[in-house]
This record gives structure tokens, C-alpha cells and sequence, in this order.
């Protein structure tokens, strides 16, 4: 459709389709109707145009497992990326997100990832489009302009939605949407290891494209098994909060690369690649020889490691019962662990800056016996937490930690049930 009759549509209320994925759909008509506007005043009024979103996501449970091949439990939220896109036949991409230069990336010059600075927009562009590629996908160019609630930094994995959204937008162009929103994971996490240059795991993607409360086994890479949970966060009676706390991330890379190294020099000493399938019993067992070794630090993480894993199963299992109590029991357990055993909520390099502790502080000063739970959020070191809040107790819990951290510092979420998808109207 033309920008002229989407913005018709739009303006007939045509988005309450997507009541789902939004709380307050008149607002992100608006949003929508903007970034059409917008998009025109960049490219013209004469394309057919479509619309797009993915979602941010939350991680639950499994606090720096992915990477040694863990378990992890993630869910979708109800902050998105939002994309306008079409087709255009030079094979060239074109895209202007809201805040940033144009990007540019000529297909047929995208196989190569040495032509991309790492950590660049355009690298990530053109890594899912070779990642499609490679897939046998016939693809083609696209001019479009994005606007994101998934704010960077605020560890809700702004460049995983990013990445989804680009695969997302060709898959729907050029494929016919016969692409699955996990192999789309898949591609994103590529564009992110090999074009942009960061070694992540693949929980962020999968989250974001796949949406809802998932539980993801990373024990072979490869083929990670996907299991979608049925339970709503709301209707228990829950918001999630996140807290973004405003520290500093520069400078961070050498505390995030040391967790994964850590666990790896651990099971290295037990000749494996990863720590997935050594014991709690063999850690033990070989403590005194792990210490010298690899260090204490490195042995504490491989205990996370291996409790954390088991943690992930039983609050996915407790998910699928309806037992709430007993997952936010996990949420309480797998922040201790985090702050104690992981030992990622602070960095040592600047220990006077502390905001991840203070607000796990604050958090439990409000909320400690009241049937909620809280714990560092994502990577750590600086950033964010979040908390599982009684709806009736979110609104106080959210002008606290905004007095403290700043207004807007802390977010109100719910889960949202679909990750990748097209906006029809």
C-alpha cells in the first residue's frame, strides 16, 4: 500500500488488530503514522510500503549461561522496534534510523566482513544479508526508516532487535515470509559474530524473534531447542520492571569477555570446550586443583554456571504449572547467585560507582516480603536490574527508583506473545 491509505488506515483505528502486542494502542498509532510521515519526507510518496516490528527481550533466568552452552529463559517485551520498508530494485539497502546517519549497503558487495568496521550498523546490515545468502535466499534492496523503544543500554538488547528487524524485513520482501523467526535468530546472531564482531550467544536473538516466555537449551549451538511457555506474566498479576541505572559501560569489554573465559579455562581443565556437562560433584571434587589452576574467581563462576542451569528448569518447569511463587523464588536465587558466585554487578575496575548494587538495595528495601523478586539484569557490570512486581505495588516501586535513578530509569513491561512479525492493517 501506499503511504496515503496506510495512514488512512491508521487513522481509523486499523492497529487495534495489534491490540496484543501493545498497552496503549493510541499512542503507538501515532508512532506508526510518525514514522510513515517520516519515511515519506526521506523517499517519496510513490512506494509500496510495509510495516514491521520486533520486539526487545527480557532475560528471566540464566545469567551468563548461553555461552558455555546453558539453559536460559527469556521472554519478549512490549518495547519494539518499529520499521516502514519497501522494495527497490538497484540491490542496494538503504536505511535511516531516527537519531543516526542513513546506512548503506550494496548486496552484492556484502560478502565480505572485513569491509565493515566492527560495531557498525551497516556491518549487522549487511551480515544478515549474507546470512540469508548463504541460506540460498534470492534477495533484493530496500530503502525503509526505523524508530526503536528499545533504547541502547538499557539491556533490553537493542542490537538483537535491530538485527531480527533487518532479516525480519527481507524475510517478508523477498522471501514470503517462509524464513522461521528462529532461523532468523540464527542469521542475526551470524551478522553479530562475524560482520559486527561481538562473540555473543544466541539467547538475545531468539528472544526477540521468537516472542512470549521461552526456555532455550544452547547444549548443541547448532540446533538449540525452543520451547515456548504458556503463562502471562499479567495475568498473575505481575509487571516486570527493568531499572536502567545510567552507569557507565566503557570500558566494560574486558569484564564481559572474562566471564565466558573464566568458565571456559574451568572446563578446559576437564578437557571441554564449554563447562556444559561437568558437574557440581566434579567441581568439588577437583576444587583444590581448580584453584591454582584457574583461580578462585573462575571456580565460583563454574558453580553459577552449573546451579544456574539447574535453576533454569525448575523455574520453567514452575512456568508451566501456573507456580509463580516458586519461579520468583529462581529470580531471588539466581540474583544472589549473580551478585555472590558470578560476580557481575559491579565492576572492579571502578568500584565506586555501584548502581546495579544500589538499586538491588533500594529494591529489596520495598519489595522484600511482599510476594516479589529482583535480580541484576543481563550482562551486568553496569546497567540494569529488574524486579517481578505485584501490580498494586509497581507504581510506588517505579517513583522510587526513579527519585534515585532519574525519571523514566524505571520501565513498566509486560511479555509479549509474538516476536518478529509483519504489521498488517
Amino acid at each position: 500500500m501506499k503511504a496515503k491509505q496506510i495512514l488512512e488506515l491508521l487513522s481509523s483505528g486499523a492497529l487495534s488488530r495489534h491490540a496484543d502486542l501493545y498497552r496503549d494502542v493510541e499512542a503507538q498509532t501515532r508512532r506508526y503514522a510518525d514514522a510513515v510521515t517520516r519515511f515519506t519526507e526521506l523517499y517519496g510518496q510513490e512506494h509500496e510500503i510495509e510495516l514491521f516490528s520486533v520486539p526487545g527481550r527480557s532475560e528471566l533466568s540464566g545469567n551468563h549461561t548461553d555461552h558455555n552452552r546453558g539453559a536460559v529463559l527469556a521472554g519478549a517485551i512490549d518495547r519494539d522496534i518499529i520499521a516502514v520498508a519497501a522494495k527497490t530494485d538497484d540491490g542496494i539497502i538503504r536505511l535511516k534510523s531516527e537519531g543516526y546517519p542513513e546506512d548503506t549497503v550494496v548486496l552484492s558487495e556484502s560478502g565480505d566482513p572485513d569491509a565493515y568496521a566492527n560495531y557498525s550498523s551497516a556491518a549487522l546490515i549487511a551480515g544478515v544479508a549474507n546470512g540469508l545468502a548463504r541460506r540460498g535466499e534470492t534477495l533484493g534492496g530496500f530503502i525503509a526508516y526505523t524508530t526503536t523503544e528499545v533504547l541502547k543500554g538499557s539491556g533490553i538488547s537493542s542490537s538483537a532487535a535491530f538485527e531480527v528487524m533487518i532479516g525480519n524485513i527481507l524475510n517478508h520482501l523477498y522471501c514470503d515470509g517462509r524464513v522461521e523467526n528462529a532461523e532468523l535468530a540464527k542469521i542475526a546472531q551470524y551478522a553479530e559474530n562475524v560482520y559486527f564482531g561481538k562473540p555473543s550467544g544466541l539467547m538475545d536473538q531468539m528472544a526477540c524473534a521468537v516472542g512470549g516466555f521461552v526456555a532455550i537449551d544452547f547444549a548443541d549451538p547448532s540446533e538449540p531447542i525452543i520451547e515456548p511457555i504458556d503463562f502471562s506474566l499479567t495475568d498473575a498479576g505481575y509487571d516486570l520492571v527493568i531499572v536502567n541505572t545510567g552507569g557507565n559501560h566503557a570500558d566494560l569489554n574486558e569484564d564481559y569477555a572474562s566471564v565466558p573465559a573464566e568458565m571456559k579455562a574451568i572446563a578446559s581443565y576437564f578437557g571441554r570446550e564449554v563447562l556444559r556437562g561437568v558437574t557440581e560433584g566434579e567441581l568439588l571434587q577437583n576444587a583444590p586443583l581448580l584453584r591454582v589452576a584457574a583461580g578462585d574467581r573462575a571456580l565460583l563462576r563454574a558453580l553459577h554456571f552449573v546451579r544456574e542451569n539447574e535453576r533454569v528448569k525448575a523455574q520453567g518447569e514452575a512456568l508451566r504449572k501456573g507456580q509463580i511463587s516458586d519461579f520468583l523464588c529462581g529470580v531471588l536465587a539466581s540474583g544472589d547467585s549473580s551478585f555472590k558466585y558470578l560476580q557481575n554487578v559491579y565492576t572492579t575496575k571502578n568500584v565506586g560507582e555501584q548502581g546495579l548494587s544500589l538499586a538491588l538495595a533500594l529494591t529489596e528495601g520495598v519489595l522484600a516480603g511482599k510476594g516479589c523478586a529482583w535480580r541484576v539484569h543481563g550482562g551486568g557490570f553496569a546497567g540494569t536490574i529488574q524486579a517481578f512486581v505485584k501490580r498494586e505495588l509497581s507504581e510506588d516501586y517505579v517513583a522510587v527508583m526513579n527519585s534515585v535513578f532519574g525519571d523514566g530509569a524505571a520501565m513498566r513491561l509486560s511479555i509479549r506473545a509474538r516476536g518478529a512479525v509483519r504489521i498488517t492493517l
